[in-house]
């Protein structure tokens, strides 16, 4: 599988004329990636390799924060703790004995269960991804616990039922990383994406769909992921165009998977550009290798456990001094 980070052509818009005179999409691949990645120190402990949390799943999407926690832990992050709603812990337990789940005592966020957690984290988080198959009582709920972790100092993923209009205000100029599909993205910006349903002008779209993610990116000052056949990825100064490695990968649960890895590349990394191209790039040749294997056949845990045989390629060990 190899990334396609394509310039392309694009619309000539007057009001764009400079943006497009200045505008150079990044290159994604091997080499660009494991530039960015930090080697692992051989005298860590736990904990200094990432710790991250998960918040998410309801009584229908149980799997959906699973998929996150295991993705992130495959990343090489050290601690991962899945807050999930208690009709849900039970399951999540059972399903792997390396989660660390956290009951949340409603089944859907509200404004007592965001407190209870907060105040129930056993250790500084540096990571926090949220809305993963959630289903939120109240907005001011999921509202309180973004912003108590902002004040923190914890780094935010926010997917999926997070995606709200709301939030923006609360995570302008947090470098928080949001993860949405098309359709997400126009509901949490409140905007038509151009094009979005027309698949017979693909060129003429992604080329303004680019520029409308790089607006968005640059107003709020955060990373957007626009999932996708094309992954645009922009922080408002930096923009690339990663292509999906595999039309297999629009199975359920793939978007799960891809928030994790997200979330805990950005636990080791203070670049929320560079955690969001390393775990796209990544993530699609995770998923590229269950499609070999298993044709358009793959489920989103196919994708994480190929997640090793791909990082591994990229470790890189720092000796003591």
């Amino acid at each position: 599988m190899r990334s396609q980070i394509n310039q392309g052509r694009f619309i000539d818009y007057s009001h764009f004329n400079k943006i497009l005179e200045s505008l150079e999409l990044v290159t994604v691949n091997d080499n660009s990636i494991k530039k960015v990645l930090v080697p692992r120190k051989n005298s860590s402990r736990k904990g200094d390799n990432g710790i991250v949390l998960v918040v998410g799943g309801s009584r229908i999407y149980h799997g959906a924060p699973i998929l996150a926690s295991m993705a992130a832990l495959r990343s090489g992050t050290d601690l991962v703790y899945t807050a999930v709603p208690s009709i849900n812990v039970e399951s999540t337990r059972s399903y792997s004995p390396n989660l660390i789940v956290i009951p949340l005592v409603d089944q859907r966020l509200t404004m007592g269960s965001a407190a209870r957690l907060i105040k129930s984290l056993p250790k500084k988080v540096d990571v926090a991804t949220i809305g993963m198959g959630m289903n939120i009582a109240k907005k001011e709920a999921l509202l309180s616990l973004v912003e108590k972790l902002l004040k923190k100092g914890t780094k935010l993923v926010l997917d999926a039922s997070a995606l709200i209009p709301e939030i923006l205000p609360k995570i302008k100029g947090s470098h928080c990383i949001i993860t949405p599909h098309g359709g997400e993205y126009m509901r949490i910006f409140e905007t038509e994406l151009k094009n979005y349903n027309n698949i017979n002008n693909k060129n003429n779209s992604i080329n303004e769909q680019i520029l409308d993610v790089l607006n968005n990116a640059k107003k709020y000052g955060i990373t957007i992921i626009l999932k996708g056949w094309k992954n645009i990825i922009s922080n408002g100064e930096l923009t690339t165009v990663i292509e999906r490695s595999t039309p297999a990968m629009t199975v359920g649960g793939s978007g799960d998977v891809l928030a994790g890895l997200v979330a805990g590349f950005y636990s080791k990394l203070n670049s929320s550009f560079d955690a969001s191209c390393a775990a796209v790039y990544l993530n699609g040749i995770a998923g590229f290798m269950a499609y070999q294997k298993s044709g358009l056949h793959i489920v989103a845990s196919d994708i994480i456990d190929n997640l090793p045989q791909v990082l591994k390629n990229f470790d890189q060990i720092e000796e003591n001094n």
